[in-house]
């Protein structure tokens, strides 16, 4: 007989999520694998430490269109399991979720240490175990069970096994889906911050523009952006570098960002602001105010003087040339991006494991049965928002789901 019924490798939120759902639904026996040194590590110190757990869109249709890779194969998931369904799990484990105005779901306690308790409760109180410094070298198949090779030289086997491995960044992760042998999209990074070296952005750390957008490689976000001292950052271009994660880095984060300070606003609409403002304010000096709710006084001066505006400047002498250039630097402002940076809160991998090789009702091997994947080892990645905890706690909760059914006596 096998040592275990399941094994999950990897340790983290879609890992634990798939173990206690085939535990809550009769399996026994289920050992969680972790090479690091604890578990719900991401779990931890997602969301500056509060953890977003999930986004309040209940709706599958809606819910899909925040995730760049995996929007057209997750309806079907969705519709099983999603936004709803989490909540209502962590209520009834005891964890009320709070919605911030974004849409944005923490738990009410605001603190992430909430979920990773809820989750090690519930794991120890079904009888699930788990191991960290614990690393996977292989995994065979057999007729009826899956051998599992850990670094240490011990084989453990197992009835069935969820491939729970996160992003495929590390080479333990990809040598157990090569050694399933699955195809595995490669994997680049995906919501990371810009490298921008700009004197229009020097020593404006901290200060942001809560309605704007950001265009590259094609595609188009909006929202807050947050200038750092290493450049660009914020929800708009933590959603770009989503959308165009390989974009960006088959130009190896070499590329130029266009940001549009004012949101919507097209040259037109933002030059008739401007001549207004010097037929109603010709003795103004130009760099004193705003004309912009959204647009700090300190970028906007900084703008100003990129457009060649005079410190001193008034309205009445606002030269035709200026004008222009004020325009293009609040609608179309170009920045040279030399280089990304990674959100440690938010990093995620875009690439993984194929869907197309995978029963998406179950998470199951097509060609490998037994075999389960969930979470980021998938090709699947979503915004920023609490969109990828939902991924994994959508994908761990069927494949645990599916393990429990087959397991269960005929």
């Amino acid at each position: 007989m096998p040592d275990q019924s399941l094994i999950v490798i990897g340790g983290g939120a879609a890992g634990f999520f798939g173990a206690i759902a085939a535990a809550e639904q009769g399996v026994k026996d289920i050992l969680i694998l972790e090479k690091t040194r604890d578990v719900l590590t991401k779990v931890r110190i997602s969301g500056g430490g509060r953890c977003n757990v999930t986004h309040d869109c209940p709706a599958p249709r809606d819910l899909v269109k925040n995730y760049p890779r995996g929007h057209r194969s997750l309806h079907g998931p969705f519709s099983r399991f999603n936004a709803t369904d989490t909540i209502a799990w962590f209520d009834e484990h005891g964890v009320s979720l709070k919605t911030e105005p974004d849409g944005r779901m923490f738990p009410a306690t605001n603190t992430s240490e909430t979920i990773v308790q809820c989750l090690c409760h519930t794991a120890r109180e079904l009888g699930i175990q788990w191991q960290t410094r614990t690393g996977v070298t292989g995994l065979e198949k057999f007729e009826k069970h899956f051998a599992v090779h850990l670094a240490d030289g011990q084989i453990i086997t197992a009835r069935r096994v969820l491939v729970a491995t996160g992003g495929l960044r590390s080479r333990e992760a990809q040598l157990a889906v090569q050694e399933a042998e699955h195809e595995f999209t490669k994997p680049v990074p995906s919501l990371f911050t810009f490298h921008i070296d700009d004197a229009r952005l020097a020593g404006l750390s901290g200060t942001s523009s809560p309605l704007a957008t950001a265009k590259a490689g094609g595609h188009t976000t909006s929202g807050p952006i947050l200038i750092t001292h290493w450049g660009l950052s914020g929800p708009a271009i933590l959603k770009l570098s989503a959308w165009a994660a390989r974009e960006l880095a088959e130009k190896d984060y070499q590329f130029t960002v266009t940001v549009n300070w004012t949101g919507q606003m097209n040259p037109e609409e933002a030059r008739q602001i401007l001549l207004k403002e010097r037929e109603n304010h010709p003795t103004r000096q130009i760099l004193k105010r705003s004309l912009f709710n959204d647009l700090p006084q300190r970028l906007w001066a900084r703008l100003c003087l990129a457009a060649g505006i005079a410190e001193q400047e008034t309205w009445a002498n606002l030269k035709k040339n200026h004008l222009h250039g004020l325009t293009s630097q609040l609608t179309a402002c170009q920045f040279q991006v030399t280089g990304k940076s990674t959100n440690k809160d938010e990093f995620v991998t875009c690439g993984g494991v194929q869907l197309k090789d995978l029963n998406l009702k179950t998470m199951e091997s097509k060609s490998n049965p037994g075999l389960h994947f969930a979470g980021e080892v998938l090709d699947v990645d979503g915004i920023t928002g609490g969109f990828n905890f939902q991924a994994a706690w959508t994908t761990g909760y069927l494949a645990g789901s599916s393990i429990a059914t087959s397991l269960s006596p005929a």
